[in-house]
């Protein structure tokens, strides 16, 4: 609960100190404030910037590269879209929704975060501005849109996703930052640890992924039978900017930049690397061959399930939960989903049910087991607040840690319920304005279809490219010319 309570030593006033003994860059003015930190200051908009690279360029690569070639366009789109909507909403009324005053214990005031007297002032933890605090908000609030797409790629009608995302982040997003992230939100207060977003980004995006992939209906009945990667070099690019964007994600939850920091980004890749080979141990023992793509699955599931955990878990616990998290999604991706007759009816594109939704439950219910004490009095300032059950066990401390373990549960029950009606309600909403899915034919096409561009244009569909809307008549007449001096020598040789 990173952005919940305050850290009582972190935020703590100031003793009265004679500044003019600092040096010149060190001392308060108009534009750095006496209770601001530059170091975490710049921390803070570096892990945001990290963050938001996981998204654009980082998902952008990986959705072109793992899908369809037809489809390479229209997936990278829905996460350029969805980046660029939620930035404007997010301002407009989404951060205050999430983190402003109390409306209901779920469920902040509306108002806006665009006025410099609010941007300056103090954000509500940490020792940087509520302008800071909103951006790095704001690239987590988008990537939850984004991880969503994932499992409705291939079909879903790109104007009804244009609706989708500022609806969603209103009315499901918001409910789950504000309860369990927000100081007033009714699970923050009653102690619920999700260090970064194993509830509120990735358990929320899996179970709303599967709700609106539901509705919206399966890909043609080609495309799942057979869907292979266009790009997979593309695909492990953007892999790796996901991979390495993660030590913002993890690393700029304590709003310091100070030691629970650093031990979150190195549990982080620890975990991430344990899952990745945990997978491709299990792959290589079940198919008799290393899979790139589930290498990639499984870097995917450890980064996930050790989000909640990141900086309040020593490092054993953090190769324990890599060890769960690539083998129990692996598990249920390969066993149980070929079991489940409703697994096997929705199609999510991406996976995002197992790799988000079973490895966040994963990670939070490992969480209430492994969260040590005075990690956690580091993180949140409270001693004896937050118990997990291994070490209330040991301690003595039976009450505490059962305690903990039923506030995880119910953080999964709530994030569940909340995502599944509201996502329903809001695909029914959507549906009756337009439709849903795109139409068989267009589906059938793909990216030409939706956007009148495409990915590739290589040999023979070269000469398509003046179809394209946007396309002049000199650069199309250059690009069929030098196809037909290429394809010239090719018959030569």
């Amino acid at each position: 609960t990173s952005k919940t309570k305050s850290r009582n030593m972190s935020l703590s006033s100031p003793p009265a100190f004679n500044f003019s003994v600092l040096p010149s860059n060190l001392i308060p003015g108009d534009a750095n404030p006496p209770w601001m930190s530059k170091g975490d200051n710049a921390w803070q908009l570096v892990a945001a910037t990290l963050v938001g690279l996981q998204s654009v360029p980082g998902l952008i690569i990986l959705y072109g590269g793992a899908v369809k070639k037809k489809w390479a366009v229209n997936s990278a789109f829905m996460v350029l879209y969805a980046f660029a909507c939620v930035l404007l909403c997010w301002v407009c009324w989404g951060y205050r929704m999430s983190f402003g005053e109390k409306l209901i214990p779920i469920w902040g005031k509306i108002d806006v975060a665009l006025e410099q007297d609010y941007l300056f002032q103090k954000a509500f933890l940490g020792m940087f501005p509520n302008a800071t605090m909103v951006f790095f908000q704001f690239v987590f609030a988008a990537i939850t849109l984004v991880l969503i797409a994932g499992a409705l790629l291939g079909r879903m009608n790109f104007y009804a996703w244009m609706l989708f995302v500022p609806l969603w982040l209103t009315f499901s997003y918001t409910f789950g930052a504000y309860t369990i992230w927000s100081s007033n939100g009714w699970l923050s207060v009653n102690g619920i640890i999700d260090y970064s977003g194993g509830y509120v980004i990735h358990l929320s995006s899996g179970v709303a992924g599967f709700t609106a992939a539901y509705w919206v209906g399966p890909r043609s009945t080609k495309d799942r039978e057979r869907f292979p990667p266009n790009n997979i070099l593309l695909m492990l690019a953007g892999a790796g900017l996901l991979w390495m964007g993660w030590s913002g994600f993890n690393g700029g939850d304590p709003y310091a930049a100070n030691i629970d920091a650093s031990l979150a980004v190195l549990n982080t890749h620890v975990a991430a690397a344990t899952s990745l080979l945990t997978w491709l141990i299990l792959d290589v023992i079940f198919f008799g061959k290393p899979s790139v793509i589930g290498a990639v699955q499984g870097m995917i599931t450890g980064l996930v399930a050790i989000t909640p955990a990141a900086g309040v878990i020593q490092g054993w616990a953090a190769i324990a939960v890599g060890l769960c998290s690539g083998s129990i999604p692996w598990f249920t991706m390969m066993v149980v989903h070929k079991k489940s007759e409703l697994l096997q009816k929705v199609d999510d594109t991406m996976a995002v049910f197992h790799t988000h939704a079973v490895a966040g439950c994963l990670g939070g219910l490992l969480t209430g087991l492994f969260a040590h004490p005075r990690l956690c009095y580091l993180f949140y300032g409270y001693y004896n607040n937050y118990y997990g059950l291994f070490y209330g066990l040991h301690d003595g401390q039976a009450h505490k840690g059962l305690r903990q373990m039923g506030l995880q549960l119910l953080g999964i029950l709530f994030i569940v319920v909340v995502n599944v009606v509201m996502t329903s309600l809001i695909c029914l909403l959507v549906q009756l304005i337009v439709p849903l899915r795109m139409s068989e034919e267009d589906m059938e096409i793909g990216d030409e279809a939706a956007h009148g561009e495409e990915a590739y244009a290589i040999w023979g569909q070269g000469d398509r490219l003046e179809k394209s809307a946007g396309f002049s008549d000199t650069a199309a007449g250059a690009a069929k010319s030098s196809y037909n001096t290429s394809r010239s020598q090719v018959e030569m040789v």
